[in-house]
């Protein structure tokens, strides 16, 4: 997976040398420090800070998550690109286009939507055609006419509402949720949109470090002490692209199953360490696909679009050019 490594089994993490060493049982496993950007912990792994040093000398973002694959928190090297001035001019944006900004992800977020329907609809899916109907008639004014956060969060939330509920028509029963719920998650489809959706946001993470932007200044998002709200703006309109596509094909093509994938517990679901290591895969997988930039006239990967986002807010912030989310019909 390049620049990403996964640790899934418990164990210890040490430097050796350039190198990273993971004891488990006994054995070592080396892990070349050259070229890791992200490291991912998705098990529980001892180290000390001697490591984290090391880490952060070479730039290295690592994620933890716990044993049951929930997402604990992030290590963040000291900040590898400062600037000033983008500081400012990106806290002068909260104050005086957080409206416009906010509507520009949830518009994003509509667009990508109407594009993962509008596949279904093409192939006899016809059921999906109010949901099109609706954002294409009446979502996009809502967001306009929203002048305020809360009533443009509503606008996403009804958004979202109808896109759930669209999944019956084209997923298996035994992947149809009732309603979202977070935490935790009480079925199977909810265990794979909390996963898929944990992921997607630390690779925004990752994305941002690489920039000049700040991450706890956000605009959809109300800016909080404990984490990054600049990465779920970031990373919304890419939901519907990468987490809910990587999703539907492991579903609909049988590659995930209930039976074999999840751990179900009372109250809450959860995908078993083969599940995790299976999703991972697709989901890479969809990270590294490229698409065709109409902007760039080249092709570009799923990964570098985010980055590119990014580039596109502080344009906004900087130049006050109208930043417009990734969208997967204009291909950019």
């Amino acid at each position: 997976m390049g620049s990403t490594k996964y640790i899934f089994s418990m164990g210890e993490l040490t430097r050796k040398d350039n190198s990273l060493c993971f004891r488990k049982d006994g054995k070592n496993v080396y892990i070349p420090i050259e070229n890791t950007k992200e490291l991912y912990c998705m098990n529980e792994v001892s180290m000390n800070s001697k490591l984290l040093d090391f880490f952060s000398q070479n730039h290295v973002i690592v994620h933890f998550f716990n044993y049951y694959g929930g997402y604990s928190g992030t290590f963040y090297p000291r900040d590898q690109y400062m600037s000033g001035k983008l500081l400012i001019r990106q806290v002068e944006s909260f104050h005086s286009n957080r409206l416009d900004i906010a509507k520009a992800v949830v518009k994003g977020i509509g667009s990508n939507i109407y594009e993962v329907l509008y596949h279904y609809y093409k192939h006899d899916k016809k059921e999906v055609k109010n949901t099109t109907d609706w954002i294409k008639k009446e979502f996009y004014t809502n967001v306009e006419h929203a002048e305020q956060i809360k009533v443009l969060l509503a606008v996403e939330g009804e958004l979202w509402m109808r896109f759930y509920a669209d999944f019956p028509y084209f997923l298996p029963e035994d992947f149809v949720m009732n309603k979202r719920v977070k935490r935790p998650p009480d079925n199977p489809m909810n265990a794979l949109v909390s996963f898929g959706n944990t992921l997607l946001y630390t690779k925004t993470i990752s994305a941002i470090y690489r920039t000049h932007l700040d991450q706890r200044i956000s605009y959809l998002h109300e800016p909080s002490e404990g984490r990054f709200s600049l990465s779920l703006d970031l990373s919304e309109a890419f939901k519907p692209v990468i987490v809910f596509r990587t999703i539907f094909d492991l579903v609909n093509n049988r590659k995930i199953q209930v039976e074999k994938h999840f751990e179900k517990r009372v109250n809450y679901c959860m995908l078993n360490e083969a599940g995790r290591k299976l999703f991972i895969e697709a989901f890479e997988g969809r990270m590294e696909s490229v698409f065709q930039h109409l902007v760039l006239k080249r092709k570009v990967s799923y990964r570098t679009a985010i980055k590119l986002d990014c580039y596109k807010l502080i344009k906004q912030i900087m130049e006050e050019k109208e930043f417009v989310p990734f969208s997967l019909k204009g291909g950019f």
